[in-house]
């Protein structure tokens, strides 16, 4: 396992506390939360201030126009949060055959599906908080309003969203423009940026318990410009909407369970992998044939993932099908001396920010949310700093396909949060992010803690690989390259790759079920950072 970890390559360090922890990309997003735990609130009130300060402090990423997902570890109990929003009712198969379109435009106002990070932050603070909401935004309100400085990765890939949009020339971005980029460019690093209309959205989510971003004032701004440039979100579609309380899903993987949010989100392709990897030889080791195990694994269960995967009523199977023994030993037996380009299952006949919490009472939230390939749809609502997701785009437009898109239908999404617990206790929350890297960064992240021990910063810290397509695995700059030669001598296509933001962002937090410490690791291919209480 020396491959994996290199104590002297590390710039970082696991972090330990016990009345609270608060890890994310952001230094001034983990102060929010931590603000908010000091002034009262518990792990889920600091869930909702670090994810409110990270649509401000990192909209490169995520924002209030977005989806977003949760598990929380509440007095002994986990539960899952759905907030991911449906296809408008105007957005239909024969609208896009009208407009010509064959599959779904990346940008502008036809990919925007309903926003569910609003309804999100109300429901975890109805069921669960502390705190009032208008309390848990106040961080980020502040943010807004009186501004922050960039770090180094945010502004890095704020200039790379800018010079996108530039050269997309479409006046959809607008607004995109007058909000990130006042002064003509995006900011530079270590610059001030500020947003005033964002802070004035914030106030009154927090005041009406996000009832004016569904059916109040918001709603009829967002409702009025989508309509204004012929998209298809209408008022009538936000007022319908409602985050949707939902069972994990698991698997035991070597004692312990792996917990993810059931479909529409692609979490139950790390089940699949851990458990077709289960089937494997189970003395697991740093060698080459252990790694062209596991990319073997997860490259069958993400064609499985991307063939099936949609709104669970839609799924042509059944997800205890897919986390079955018979699934799992099915697939395991495809897996060869060498790499193969694997064709889905045959059916039986008859998608970012991520953040994780913990408090001195126990309880811990795994939350994630996002608009996007970065910025999102890059349409900016006038004055409210509400920029828009487009999760519109992963909808098939094939009538076959499970995933085709229909009106108020939730598409495959991306986003997944992770939770880790053994003998019915609470280990922790940890998340990558990410888009189709978020399923295989909690592959390794589960492989590198059980299997090889590693602490939380030392599971971060450790080279990850990615498979792309077929049998292309692009792997980090640090990746050993005794090892990259010994898989592409048995058939794996190995690129690396200089882009670290490929291979997801996470953030980790383990508690002793003993003493109730905490230990944390955070992303040293972002901003990370954890606050401590």
């Amino acid at each position: 396992m020396d491959y994996l970890y290199n104590p002297s390559t590390t710039t970082r360090h696991t972090v330990f506390a016990r009345k609270g922890m608060v890890a994310t990309s952001q230094p001034l997003a983990s102060q929010a939360g931590i603000e908010v735990m000091q002034k009262g609130g518990n792990a889920v009130d600091a869930a909702i201030a670090t994810a409110a300060a990270l649509t401000v402090v990192e909209p490169t990423t995520n924002g209030i126009g977005g989806d977003a997902f949760a598990i929380v570890w509440m007095k002994d109990k986990l539960y899952g949060l759905n907030a991911s929003g449906p296809a408008p009712e105007a957005l239909t198969l024969d609208a896009m055959k009208a407009a010509g379109h064959e599959k779904i435009p990346t940008f502008g106002f036809t990919p925007i599906t309903v926003p569910g990070v609003p309804a999100a932050w109300a429901e975890l603070a109805k069921r669960f908080g502390n705190l009032p909401l208008s309390d848990s935004l106040a961080p980020a309100i502040r943010y807004a309003e009186e501004g922050y400085p960039l770090t180094p990765i945010l502004g890095k890939y704020w200039k790379i969203a800018y010079n996108r949009f530039k050269s997309l020339d479409s006046a959809e971005f607008e607004e995109w423009f007058k909000t990130f980029a006042p002064d003509g460019r995006a900011p530079e690093i270590g610059e001030m940026w500020k947003s005033p209309g964002h802070a004035q959205t914030l106030r009154a989510i927090g005041d009406t318990n996000a009832e004016s971003f569904y059916r109040g004032e918001l709603a009829d701004r967002i409702a009025a410009h989508v309509a204004e440039n012929n998209g298809y979100l209408r008022k009538s579609d936000l007022e319908n909407y409602k985050a949707e309380w939902v069972d994990p899903i698991s698997t035991n993987y070597k004692g312990y369970d792996v917990w993810e949010i059931p479909p529409n989100g692609q979490g139950l392709v790390t089940l699949m992998a851990l458990n077709i990897f289960s089937e494997m030889n189970p003395a697991i080791s740093g060698d080459v044939q252990s790694l062209h195990e596991q990319i073997e694994a997860m490259k069958l269960a993400f064609i499985d993932g991307k063939a099936f995967i949609t709104e669970e009523k839609d799924m042509p199977i059944d997800v205890e099908q897919l986390l079955s023994k018979e699934y799992a030993k099915k697939r395991a037996a495809e897996i060869k001396a060498r790499a193969t380009v694997p064709e889905p299952y045959e059916l039986p006949r008859s998608g970012t920010i991520y953040l994780a919490t913990a408090d001195e009472e126990g309880n811990m939230v795994s939350f994630i949310q996002s608009n996007y390939m970065g910025f999102g749809s890059g349409v900016v609502v006038p004055g409210t700093g509400i920029a828009m997701q487009n999760r519109g785009v992963d909808f098939s437009l094939d009538p076959t396909h499970p995933n085709v898109l229909k009106p108020g239908k939730r598409t495959y999404n991306t986003i997944i949060p992770g939770f880790l617990t053994k003998d019915g206790q609470a280990v922790g929350p940890f998340g990558i992010m990410g888009g189709f890297m978020q399923p295989q960064g909690h592959f390794q992240v589960v492989v590198n803690t059980v299997d090889y021990h590693l602490n939380p910063q030392a599971t971060l810290d450790a080279p990850r690989w990615q498979w792309i397509e077929g049998n292309k695995v692009t792997v980090e700059p640090n990746f050993p390259n005794h090892i990259a030669q010994a898989l592409t001598r048995l058939g794996h296509q190995i690129v690396p790759t200089l882009d670290g933001g490929s291979f997801g962002r996470g953030q980790i937090i383990w508690r002793d079920p003993e003493t109730g410490v905490l230990s944390g690791g955070t992303e040293a291919r972002t901003d990370g950072s954890i606050a401590v209480w």
